[in-house]
């Protein structure tokens, strides 16, 4: 069969290899060679494209033509781009490529069932079982012997399947993540037109317009721009920024980020053809990051187990010992071991049921769910979270926020919406009002367009159908260019024609200005033209253009008078940005002259706070969180816009909360510690002031969450407990030195954010109270009953059985509690808070106590209680600890609160476990006899044990009457070991 098999085969692929089309109908599918270069790009190839730009060959680039030459063979325009249209995208991804990679193949579900099979616990179980399950068909026979091994088996597969289940899911949601996280928005011109595209979709021949910050989305050529410098760190390892110009470098390479300058590219390869696609495909992107949270249960659980183990070993010695003195009766009441006269067979099989149950037990003391509870709860919240604008990074960043307890935040776009308007223009002393270009001088106005037009990274684009104007950019950009373009006429066309570029200085958060050198070809004539914040521009300017078009010196009084409008403006939450030139000689004409300037005019830009920011302030100070702003504006706009969000008190201000960023970076470190906790606003801020910011709120034991958005953010994101970078306005170094990314730039997210962390060590802490009450529960049941009675009440299978609803069942109904009100009502847990609080001790001991209490008597006298035989007792026992679990999960919702089914009816999933894990325990007693080895049981002895175990219910409530002192336990006690687990 095989060899036939493999004959055809062969014929098949033989027929493939010949015919480039399939032999499917041409009206369902075409199968094209990819290898095969569409008539339109025939005389290139992407071998030749790939090697151009990985080599760096000038000279193959000079041999194609230059830049020009080779963007005119992929149909490129270097001004307008290419078509874009479905056809034009359709040819290039058959000749060059789509820029995607092939990833590694995710992890399988089999791989996880083998993880779970590694486990030694799991193993001991197996032997045991196959053990068992030899030895009973050996003594009973095929039809009744394989009970007791086959349930083991049974039991340890579904135990296995249910755990490999839920951290396949868990891996499946991280790669959907991941791919989220790698749709970068790319702006590329097409037609004429800059537009906004996923990275996926950049073809070779595109124009790619790329700016401070920005990851190259693909390997290609410099066309045109200004001071562009590029980390290639990521490629070459290399920190040092690398100067890419027309010549003699004009090669950029996917992946790598831009440092400064701005500039457009033309795509030469993409996808697997690039080193960057090369690489990316050899990486698998592993979820197996360990969050501090997961790393202290681990702790937690080892030394748990410990316990365990050294129970399971004490039980193992007593029932051995029992065994071979002749203390234990098989079923008909004779003594299972006689000396010389018990067969061998007998003996082993005695004894694997020993190591079984032993062995069982450390199953049930480890709590293996604790990890898996806590990727449980952080699958869930970041699936949450992403629907609640919020996308998840970094694992760690989910539990760590929750303990945050100061949050520093940027202003625009974050507590203002980020819609610009140019709302006031002041030329010279005196107010402009809209659509007034008429009363501005044609000189000043001429200055005007060109200090707009020539200094700026945005762009206009006017629709050959005469449609609506289009503005691409920042939104400060967008804005001022829309105020140029229709209300002063500005053409930018027109401009970009009668003007050159001489160079650029980029837009630098630190200095907040930016800088052209251009000269008029008309006359000649060269200017230097400045564009940023209001004051410092004013601060290099020595004159002042008035209404008529005149100039005036700019004297002490006039400064003041000018100061006085920029603080007006500011006090009415505008931005206040302005505008001034000065004329270069010829020889002059390298360097952007800074001081000796001409005021040209300022505009003011109004942008509103966004609603409801003001409430989620409110939520995060109630909560016991402090908002610190932190921003780039001037400290009047700051003030106003902190008060009118809530950061700010009226009149705080006057006692240190509002300081300017070169003050705060003046003071001593003393001085920094002791003044830090005050400041609630810091204007005219740097990036470096940021950073030292959050720096200083560390070494006050602070936990501290930074929003930012820059490229220079990166270092306060990175040194930032949580770094929050925004999804609209962030560049993408930002964004990859952060641990989540805020999708809709909204302070209300960052609230949200802060909730779900709270919830995730919440949901962690709940299912720590209720499984360690199975823990201790089950691990003193079984060894106070080995030790009296010489014998196990609850079986292997049964106890496996309370591993899964405890493990699993458990973790899932418990670990996807969503957020609440109480959540904030709370102060923020901290750096060093136990993670078992005195609370928790209190509830568990409580109803571990009361379960022991109840079982026990029930192992020692249930019989004569109940009017029940030894087989019909032991099934009361395993369903009355089965029904205390179910329950005990109820209580273990609300850690502190009494009423514990508040909500509950907003939680499916919970009802739905609680459901599933009685309708299976309903199966387990009734029906499953031989395979749990339980008797059927009565309604009136369904109802004792349903009695027994809601009476855990009022005891939850009258236990959380009793209150308990905020200083942990273990601190009384010089206990190292017991400190460590407990924390």
């Amino acid at each position: 069969c095989l060899k036939i098999f493999f004959s055809l085969f062969k014929e098949v692929v033989a027929k493939k290899k010949k015919s480039k089309v399939s032999p499917v109908p041409s009206h369902r599918f075409i199968m094209i060679d990819v290898a095969e270069t569409p008539p339109c790009f025939s005389n290139i190839d992407q071998s030749s494209l790939t090697h151009l730009v990985k080599d760096k060959n000038l000279d193959q680039l000079v041999t194609s033509g230059g830049i020009e030459g080779l963007a005119s063979t992929l149909k490129t325009d270097v001004e307008r781009g290419i078509h874009g249209d479905a056809e034009d995208i359709s040819h290039r991804h058959v000749a060059f490529g789509t820029n995607t990679y092939s990833r590694p193949p995710t992890k399988s579900f089999f791989y996880f069932v083998w993880e779970a099979f590694r486990d030694p616990t799991i193993l001991i179980l197996l032997v045991c079982a196959a053990l068992s399950l030899g030895f009973g068909i050996k003594e009973h026979g095929a039809k009744e012997g394989w009970y007791d091994g086959g349930s083991i088996f049974v039991a340890v597969f579904l135990v296995i399947s249910v755990s490999a289940g839920s951290n396949f899911r868990q891996n499946r949601q991280f790669d959907k993540l991941s791919k989220v996280s790698n749709n970068i928005p790319v702006e590329v011109v097409r037609s004429g037109r800059r537009q906004q595209v996923s990275i996926f979709e950049v073809v070779v021949g595109d124009v790619v317009c790329l700016k401070i910050g920005d990851q190259i989305p693909a390997d290609g050529l410099f066309l045109e721009g200004h001071s562009l410098q590029v980390d290639e760190s990521s490629m070459t390892g290399e920190s040092d920024h690398v100067e890419v110009n027309r010549s003699p470098n004009p090669f950029l390479f996917s992946g790598t980020k831009v440092a400064d300058g701005y500039a457009r590219m033309l795509v030469t390869s993409v996808g697997m053809n690039t080193t960057w696609g090369e690489m990316m495909s050899t990486i698998s992107c592993d979820s197996n990051e360990q969050t501090p949270l997961q790393a202290r249960l681990n702790k937690l659980t080892s030394s748990i187990g410990k316990v365990g183990l050294a129970v399971a070993f004490l039980v193992l010695l007593v029932l051995v010992v029992r065994y071979f003195t002749g203390n234990t009766t098989d079923e008909n009441g004779n003594t299972e071991f006689n000396g010389s006269k018990t067969k061998v067979d007998d003996v082993i099989n005695a004894l694997v049921g020993i190591i079984a149950a032993a062995v069982t037990i450390v199953v049930v003391a480890i709590p293996e769910g604790l990890p898996l509870a806590v990727t449980l709860t952080l699958a869930y919240s970041m699936k949450r979270m992403m629907a609640d604008q919020a996308m998840v990074r970094k694992l760690s960043a989910c539990e760590t926020m929750g303990s945050a307890t100061i949050i520093c935040t940027d202003k625009t776009g974050t507590l203002t919406m980020n819609q610009m308007k140019v709302t006031k223009f002041w030329l010279g002393q005196q107010s402009v009002g809209e659509r007034n270009d008429t009363s501005i001088a044609a000189n000043v106005l001429e200055l005007l367009h060109q200090g707009v037009g020539l200094n700026t990274t945005g762009s206009v684009y006017k629709p050959a159908s005469g449609t609506e104007v289009e503005f691409s950019g920042s939104p400060t950009k967008k804005a001022i260019l829309s105020w140029a373009a229709l209300e002063l006429n500005m053409d930018m066309e027109g401009l970009k024609q009668n003007c050159s570029i001489l160079h650029v200085e980029a837009f630098n958060s630190e200095k907040k200005r930016s800088g052209v050198l251009m000269r008029k070809k008309a006359d000649n004539t060269i200017n230097v033209h400045w564009k940023g914040a209001a004051e410092m521009i004013l601060a290099m300017c020595s004159h002042f253009y008035d209404p008529s078009g005149d100039t005036k010196a700019l004297d002490d009084g006039e400064r003041m008078k000018f100061d006085q409008i920029i603080e007006s403006m500011a006090a009415s939450s505008l931005r206040c940005i302005a505008f001034a030139h000065k004329e270069v000689p010829e020889e002059e004409d390298q360097k952007l002259k800074d001081n000796g300037l001409t005021l040209l005019g300022i505009v003011g830009l109004k942008d509103p706070c966004r609603p409801g920011v003001k409430k989620a302030v409110e939520d995060c100070q109630y909560a016991g969180v402090n908002i610190k702003m932190i921003t780039g504006d001037n400290v009047f706009t700051a003030r106003t816009i902190a008060t009118e969000c809530g950061i700010l008190r009226p009149n705080e201000y006057m006692n240190g909360a509002v300081v300017e960023g070169v003050e705060f970076r003046n003071y001593t470190p003393e001085e920094r510690l002791e003044k830090v906790d005050r400041i609630c606003v810091m204007a005219r801020s740097s990036p470096f002031d940021k950073l030292l910011m959050v720096q200083c709120l560390k070494q006050k034991g602070h936990v501290v969450a930074v929003t930012g958005d820059g490229t220079n953010d990166a270092p306060a994101l990175k040194e930032a407990d949580i770094g929050l970078s925004m999804g609209i306005q962030g560049t993408e170094v930002a964004k990859e030195s952060s641990d989540i990314v805020i999708l809709d730039d909204n302070f209300a997210s960052v609230a949200t954010v802060l909730r779900w962390g709270r919830c995730v060590y919440t949901n962690i802490q709940k299912f720590i109270q209720f499984q360690l009450t199975v823990n201790v529960a089950a691990l003193v049941i079984n060894f106070v009953a080995a030790v009296s009675a010489g014998e196990v009440p609850l079986t292997a299978v049964q106890l496996l059985w309370v591993n899964l609803i405890m493990d699993t069942l458990g973790a899932l109904a418990l670990a996807t509690e969503q957020p609440t009100k109480e959540l904030m009502e709370k102060p923020p847990v901290g750096r060093t808070a136990p993670l078992i609080t005195n609370i928790m001790w209190r509830n568990l001991l409580a109803q571990a106590f009361y379960q022991i209490a109840v079982l026990l008597t029930m192992q020692f006298k249930g019989e004569s209680i109940f009017g029940v035989n030894e087989k019909v007792n032991d099934t009361l026992i395993f369903n009355t600890f089965v029904l205390c679990q179910v329950f005990n999960e109820f209580n273990a919702r609300k850690l502190e609160k009494k009423n514990v089914f508040e909500g509950i009816h907003r939680n499916k999933l919970f009802l739905g476990i609680v459901g599933i894990t009685i309708i299976l325990q309903v199966v387990m007693v009734e029906f499953l006899k031989k395979f749990a080895d339980t008797e059927r049981l009565n309604w009136g002895q369904w109802g004792a044990c349903i009695g027994i175990a809601v009476i855990s219910w009022p005891i939850g409530w009258l236990v959380k009457c009793i209150p308990v002192a905020e200083k942990p336990i273990f601190s009384y006690l010089k206990w190292q070991n017991l400190k460590y687990m407990y924390k």
